[in-house]
C-alpha cells in the first residue's frame, strides 16, 4: 500500500498511527473554538457598537443626558462592554482627567483581556500542530526504515512507502495549524479594533463629564429684606 492508494478512513488512520488521531481531535476542537469565538464575538461587538452609535448621538444632542443610563440598562445591552464603561464612568465620583482615564483603561483592558481569554489557545494550536505533524513522520520514517533492515530483497520502493504514510502527519499537522493561525489572526485584529472604539467612547464620555464639572451652578438670586417693620407686614400679607 503506497500513499496514492489509501482510500478509506481506516487505511489513512492505520497509516497514520496514533499521531494522526491526536491531530483529528485537535483539529475539531480548534474547530469548535473558533464556532464559539466567532459567535461570541458577533453577539457582543455588534450590540455594543449599536449601543455606542446611540450613545455618541445622544452625547452630541443632549450631552449626560439620562437616557445614557436608560440605554445602558436594556436587557441584553446592559453586560456589553460599551454599558459597563459608560455607567462606570458616569457614575464615578473622579473629576479629574487622569483619574477617569486611568479608569477607563482599566475597564477596556479587562474587557479585551475578556474576548482575548480564549485567543492564545488557537495561537498555540497553530503553532505546536505543525510539530505534532512533524513529529509523527519522523516515528514512521524510523518505522520504514527499520522494516527495511529486516525485510530481505527490497530496495528504495519499500523504504518509499514508509515515508509517504508517514509524511500524513505532517500534511495532517498543517491541515490543523493554517486555519488556526487564519482564525487567530482575523479574531485579535477584531479585538483590537473593538478596543479602539471603546478607547474613543471613554474619550467622549470623559470630555463631556469634565464640561459639565466646569460650568458654573447658578446662585439663586438674593431677596430683598424688609428693613422697616412696614416694609416687613407688607411681605407676610
Amino acid at each position: 500500500m503506497d500513499f496514492s492508494q489509501i482510500g478509506s478512513v481506516q487505511e489513512l488512520f492505520k497509516a497514520g498511527g496514533v499521531v494522526l488521531i491526536l491531530l483529528l481531535c485537535l483539529s475539531i476542537y480548534s474547530l469548535s473554538l473558533m464556532i464559539e469565538r466567532f459567535l461570541k464575538y458577533r453577539k457582543t461587538i455588534n450590540k455594543s457598537r449599536k449601543l455606542m452609535s446611540f450613545l455618541r448621538k445622544t452625547l452630541a444632542a443632549e450631552g449626560l443626558s439620562p437616557k445614557l443610563f436608560d440605554a445602558c440598562r436594556v436587557k441584553g445591552y446592559s453586560t456589553t462592554p460599551a454599558a459597563k464603561i459608560t455607567l462606570n464612568l458616569l457614575k464615578s465620583n473622579k473629576t479629574g482627567l487622569a483619574e477617569l482615564n486611568d479608569l477607563a483603561d482599566t475597564i477596556i483592558d479587562w474587557e479585551a483581556a475578556q474576548l482575548s481569554r480564549k485567543l492564545s489557545v488557537l495561537a498555540t494550536l497553530a503553532s505546536t500542530t505543525p510539530f505534532i505533524g512533524l513529529f509523527g513522520t519522523v516515528l514512521g520514517v524510523m518505522r520504514a526504515f527499520a522494516d527495511l533492515s529486516l525485510a530481505s530483497g527490497t530496495g528504495a520502493s519499500a523504504v518509499a512507502k514508509g515515508i509517504s504514510e508517514a509524511l500524513i502527519n505532517t500534511a495532517a499537522g498543517l491541515f490543523v495549524a493554517v486555519p488556526a493561525l487564519i482564525a487567530y489572526n482575523y479574531f485579535l485584529s477584531k479585538v483590537n479594533f473593538f478596543t479602539k472604539d471603546l478607547e474613543y467612547l471613554a474619550q467622549e464620555l470623559i470630555s463631556a463629564k469634565i464640561e459639565l464639572a466646569k460650568k458654573p451652578v447658578a446662585q439663586p438670586k438674593p431677596q430683598h429684606l424688609p428693613e422697616t417693620e412696614t416694609e416687613f407686614f407688607e411681605v407676610i400679607k
